[in-house]
């Protein structure tokens, strides 16, 4: 057995699950794991068509609408962490399997709750109020959901086989934003469009409860895991598993790894692929609602594999090999992913950008995201400008003045920018990609999945086998929810502020670069740690 002080020392159990044993905890920890992301992000894709900020979080400015939703996802990302320390120090003390069973009640109580909110012109600011305490008790679940099943499957996973049985709730991820995507386009395709867009946008919530049901069914067939089991047994379990997780020796440093290494860099990757480029087909490329999630939950769904791909392949090559190839990858191919989007989701658009260039100019020129209304005239042109995805540039002139390919637009026709831009090859209104086009969209997405999978499946494995296992619940979670919280949850948010401050659809992506490069650095000079040698020494 491995020794008590190495950093990966396990109490291990000396009965392995059989094959029909080991399905039934894949199954159960996976399916409750997509149901809950499910719960978390079926805000996130209503918030991506608007929904949510015209209900929620009305303004009289639909990009500050949009902030202002995307400000309440982070929300429920920003509390994630507590989840963490209050879920990571029961499941160290409690056990594991009752944890995850109050943390995915939790989740589908204030899922459906947020169906069951008024709007905002009913009962005015309490409703945005109620929206983001209910996404406070959102991350507060999520906190302990993933550890808790990770650390579940893992512990029974034999030798060998860890990074391949993990790689399924690391795939259960992405299956709970394909399932949201399913069921909005589900009742969508059922009703009416005005009913969908005056009550029926709240059935995928209410659809909560019934996923919530099949969870608790399925999980209360399980039984605690035998790793923990055995260690209470033995009385070797953690007074204070918080407090330990920063005094166990050697841990504060594989808490930073995990933090600044891992978690934050697989969690913008996937991110990125998922809710900004939903964002981006719906927003700057104006591809008609739909067309876009119809597209991003096929590439998604289609790349799914690639999360146990990269999982089985970590067992024989190791964790980190995987992760640094990912984030190499996505340094060289992210903006080419993205640029190829663009010009296949809407030809005539990237067409008019490249051959009739934008410019605003005025003695103040300037966009102010957070306004209601704009301080001046140049701040409108812009604001419009914005909420198309028309990219543009700006210059300092005395007067206010507009030029489109060269050609000013004379003042009396600044009123009447559709016409300009239509004139000018600018598409305005929704758009439907030609056919092959659609094959180039979901090809890109695919790629996206892939380099999604190649950071974020072998990661429940190498987490659960950085640290000991008395205190393994709050030292995997603590830095995962952090990571994931801020520097993840915080991106639809920071994207789209940089994408409306600067007129540049792509200018978002540059967030996500900063922060892979970070944990490109992180991961290549502070892991140390070898080959997998497993959470147990059988």
């Amino acid at each position: 057995m491995v020794s008590r002080a190495d950093p990966v020392a396990y109490v291990e159990s000396e009965d392995e699950p059989s094959p029909a044993e080991m399905r039934l905890v894949i199954t159960a920890s996976s399916l409750g794991t997509a149901f809950e992301w499910y719960d978390f992000f079926i805000y996130g894709t209503l918030a991506a068509s608007g929904i949510i900020g015209r209900t929620f979080f009305p303004s009289g400015n639909e990009t500050l609408q949009a902030l202002l939703a995307w400000a309440g996802f982070a929300v429920g990302f920003g509390f994630r962490p507590l989840g963490a320390i209050v879920f990571g120090y029961l499941g160290d003390r409690l056990g594991r399997k009752y944890t995850f069973l109050v943390t995915i009640t939790l989740m589908g109580v204030a899922t459906a709750g947020v169906g069951l909110v008024p709007g905002y012109a009913t009962i005015g600011i309490a409703a945005p109020a109620i929206i983001i305490l209910l996404r406070v008790l959102q991350g507060l679940a999520l906190g302990g959901e993933y550890g808790g099943a990770a650390i579940y499957v893992a512990e029974h996973s034999p030798r060998g086989k860890r990074g391949f049985h993990t790689s399924f709730i690391q795939a259960s991820v992405a299956g709970g934003f394909i399932l949201s995507l399913i069921v909005v386009l589900g009742f969508k395709g059922v009703l009416p469009r005005e009913v969908w867009n005056d009550w029926g946008w709240r059935l995928p919530f209410l659809f909560s409860i019934v996923l919530l049901a099949i969870s608790l069914w399925m999980r209360l067939k399980l039984s605690e895991s035998p790793v923990f089991a055995k260690m209470k047994a033995a009385g070797q379990m953690s007074a204070n598993p918080f407090l330990e997780s920063f005094t166990y020796p050697g841990n504060k440093r594989r808490l930073l790894i995990a933090l600044f290494g891992i978690a934050a860099g697989l969690t913008v990757i996937w991110y990125t692929a998922m809710f900004s480029v939903l964002s981006f087909l719906q927003g700057p490329m104006r591809v008609e609602e739909t067309t876009a999630q119809l597209l991003v939950g096929g590439g998604a769904m289609a790349g799914l594999g690639f999360f146990i791909l990269f999982g089985r392949i970590s067992d024989r090559t190791g964790r980190k090999l995987p992760i640094t190839l990912g984030y190499f990858a996505t340094l060289v191919l992210l903006f080419p992913i993205f640029w190829t989007i663009g010009s296949a989701a809407n030809p005539g658009l990237a067409r008019a950008s490249a051959h009739a260039p934008i410019i605003v100019s005025g003695p103040n020129c300037a966009f102010d995201p957070f306004a209601s209304v704009q301080a001046d005239e140049c701040g409108r042109v812009l604001d419009y400008l914005s909420k198309r995805g028309i990219s543009y540039t700006t210059e300092v002139t005395p007067v206010l003045a507009m030029s489109i390919g060269g050609t000013p637009v004379p003042d009396r026709m600044m009123a009447s920018l559709d016409d300009v831009l239509r004139a000018n090859g600018y598409p305005v209104d929704p758009v439907v990609p030609p056919a092959g086009h659609i094959v180039v969209i979901l090809l890109s997405i695919i790629l996206l999945s892939a380099l999604a999978g190649a950071t974020y499946g072998p990661v429940a494995a190498l987490l659960t086998e950085m640290f000991p296992a008395r205190i393994r619940y709050s030292s995997m979670s603590i830095p995962y929810h952090i990571g994931t919280g801020y520097f993840g949850g915080f991106l639809p948010f920071i994207s789209q502020y940089i994408v409306a401050r600067t007129g540049d659809p792509y200018a978002g992506l540059w967030y996500t670069m900063a922060v892979v490069v970070v944990a490109l650095a992180v991961t290549l000079v502070g892991f140390s740690y070898g080959p997998p040698r497993g959470v147990e020494d059988r």
